[in-house]
């Protein structure tokens, strides 16, 4: 049996990336990266991956990335788009 929020992300991920707030992924990837010091040495873990917005850009800027989500129908998403 999925609990309730399983459910709700796997409705979700449909429109997760048409929502307002994730328009604004490059800046905020610009900001991640001020903070790394843009160093791509490092492995960078994405906790809560959802659709991949912020790991996708960063990879495409030369980080390693590892993401892990409850929702794999999200996860199923991100993959689509990579």
């Amino acid at each position: 049996m999925k609990k309730c929020c399983e459910v709700f992300f796997e409705n979700y991920s449909n429109n997760y990336d048409k929502e307002f707030y994730v328009q604004g992924t490059s800046g905020e990837c610009d900001f991640i990266e001020e903070e790394l010091n843009y160093n791509k040495k490092i492995w960078i873990i994405d906790v809560g991956y959802g659709t991949g917005r912020h790991s996708i850009e960063l990879s495409k800027r030369g980080y390693s990335i590892t993401g892990i989500d409850f929702s794999e129908s999200q996860l199923n998403k991100a993959k689509k788009s990579n």
